[in-house]
């Protein structure tokens, strides 16, 4: 059975719109995984960084998959190692970021991947984008109204797709 999936997508480094498509069109290339829902782009300001940055595009996409969660993060790594992400040091500059948020109803707390993602509800950069393809601002059982109404919204700039 499929299950559902959030995903939280951005770019900060050289045609970051061009980087966000070719990340989504190569998820959807990853076996019994497809994109079914885009949310707007979003443009925000680098958050939480130590040196200037370019500004970040974001978006968060839903998707359908047959694969578990810590094979999804793996497809997901394999995107970003693919195109080319550097981890120089946390909050650094990248040509892309792509962040598990929500897999169905899951909560799961491992070294390497814990469900809900633990910081989307306090980012705009995710939230917002988030509110563009759920429905009643919740996905499966993970309501996400209250962090919504208090997050920040004039830090984000909408940007057509």
């Amino acid at each position: 059975m499929l299950a559902e999936a959030i995903i939280s997508l951005g770019s900060n480094l050289k045609e970051r719109e061009k980087n966000i498509n070719f990340a989504l069109k190569s998820i959807n290339l990853v076996p019994e995984t497809k994109v079914i829902k885009i949310s707007e782009l979003y443009e925000t300001k680098p958050c939480e960084v130590l040196n200037p940055q370019p500004n970040y595009l974001n978006c968060c996409a839903k998707i359908s998959t047959n694969l578990s969660p810590q094979i999804l993060l793996g497809a997901l790594l394999g995107v970003e190692s693919a195109m080319g992400r550097e981890r120089k040091f946390r909050f650094c500059e990248r040509i892309i970021d792509i962040d598990l948020i929500f897999y169905e109803n899951e909560k799961i707390n491992e070294k390497n991947l814990i469900l809900p993602h633990p910081r989307a509800m306090e980012r705009t950069f995710v939230l917002v984008p988030l509110a563009d393809i759920c429905e009643n601002l919740q996905f499966k059982n993970n309501h996400f109204q209250n962090a919504y109404k208090n997050c920040d919204k004039s830090i984000l700039i909408k940007k057509n797709k």
